[in-house]
């Protein structure tokens, strides 16, 4: 198996989660990102929805300009670097998708897509879902991760621990 950046690695079976707690490290949710074997997997297909009405993909479908062609369009120049702060760009992209889904009197779509749906994407989505959904980092990750391989880079996990620490702070959680 490879890990999130296609290196090929063997790593020891990682301890498991104990979800009742708020305190997060980075080592938590790559854990999540794993399977048994502590590898990470790739998309099995082009998109997935991965909430209601929430889809993250590639690059691929957001091509498809017939399938797309109703679509309103929100860009967000993200590099996917360890380095990129896209967190100033979650409540953004979580007021995008929040307008997308009320669309049609509740019934809209939106797609969140990167090159890959694997990183920047994803990211984007456990944001909104801790931001407007009022999830916690590792109830947010773990419903994303449980519709479609993902693999955020680690410095958009420390930003989501970060954003996971001050909702926490401002009591923003719902399964507290």
């Amino acid at each position: 198996m490879k890990n999130k950046h296609g290196q090929q690695v063997k790593a020891a079976t990682p301890n498991r989660l104990d979800m009742s707690s708020f305190d997060v490290t980075l080592q938590q949710l790559n854990d999540l990102l794993t399977d048994e074997s502590g590898f990470y997997s790739w998309p099995t297909k082009h998109f997935h929805e991965v909430y209601p009405r929430i889809y993250v993909g590639n690059a691929f479908v957001a091509m498809n300009v017939m399938r797309l062609k109703r679509i309103v369009y929100h860009g967000i120049p993200a590099s996917d670097t360890d380095h990129f702060d896209l967190s100033v760009y979650f409540e953004e992209a979580a007021d995008f998708v929040e307008k997308a889904l009320a669309y049609k009197n509740g019934k809209g779509k939106v797609y969140v897509h990167c090159r890959e749906g694997y990183s920047r994407s994803p990211t984007l989505v456990i944001a909104y879902l801790m931001l407007r959904q009022n999830m916690d980092v590792h109830t947010a990750l773990a419903m994303v991760r449980q519709k479609r391989e993902i693999g955020p880079n680690d410095g958009f996990l420390r930003q989501l621990c970060r954003l996971n620490q001050r909702l926490e702070a401002e009591g923003k959680f719902w399964n507290k």
